[in-house]
């Protein structure tokens, strides 16, 4: 069987890797968990070699990289939706979760059969890392959300309110404490300045 332009030569590994749990103990679980850890190798050492930029930025760019949503996006890019096994109890749409964890494990799969140049040149030719500088991304509280849940094991929070000259100020935190706060004309703006500002503290921007 081939996926995305890959031969598999044990065709159970990749049978295993478009299988989920709700249809057979012999599922992608495992797969996935090693196809996440060698996706953030992969992609860091990527940003290493072809990327000047310094540590927290470095960040930033393997998350935009790594991250579910965009995951999921290359599990339609490889029209994976009608390959995917699932019990009978999923409906509908494949959420983007399990789209997500299917590319690793397929990510996975590839390196148990193939090695790692082969999973590295598999990644190379769909993820478009070559990219990362038409990346823009505004929304703070979105990357925040996948930094922190990827880095660190914390509740995150916002709180809002209204500033008496007008406008509205937002503080962030992580578990109890405070990590920095923001301010804008609406409580999305103050958010998202508080978020921007929590990117640049936690993983040392300089703009």
């Amino acid at each position: 069987m081939k996926i995305g332009g890959y031969d598999f030569k044990n065709k159970t590994l990749i049978e295993r890797a478009l299988t989920h749990s709700s249809f057979s103990e012999n599922n992608y679980e495992r797969l996935e968990f090693l196809g996440d850890s060698i996706l953030d190798f992969v992609v860091g050492e990527y940003f290493y070699l072809n990327c000047p930029e310094n540590e927290g930025k470095l960040t930033i760019l393997r998350s935009h990289f790594v991250a579910e949503s965009y995951l999921a996006g290359l599990f339609s890019k490889l029209q994976l939706n009608t390959k995917v096994r699932l019990g009978k109890s999923y409906q509908g749409e494949i959420s983007k979760a399990i789209k997500a964890d299917v590319v690793e494990a397929i990510i996975g799969a590839i390196y148990l059969d193939g090695g790692i140049e082969k999973a590295k040149a598999f990644i190379y030719r769909y993820f478009g890392l070559e990219d990362y500088k038409k990346i823009e991304d505004d929304n703070y509280k979105s990357k925040l959300q996948e930094l922190v849940q990827g880095n660190f094991k914390c509740k995150m929070s916002y709180s809002t309110s209204a500033c008496t000259d007008g406008g509205f100020e937002a503080r962030f935190f992580m578990d109890e404490d405070e990590i920095s706060c923001g301010k804008g004309q609406t409580k999305q703006q103050a958010e998202q300045m508080a978020a921007k500002n929590a990117i640049d503290k936690l993983f040392l921007i300089n703009n």
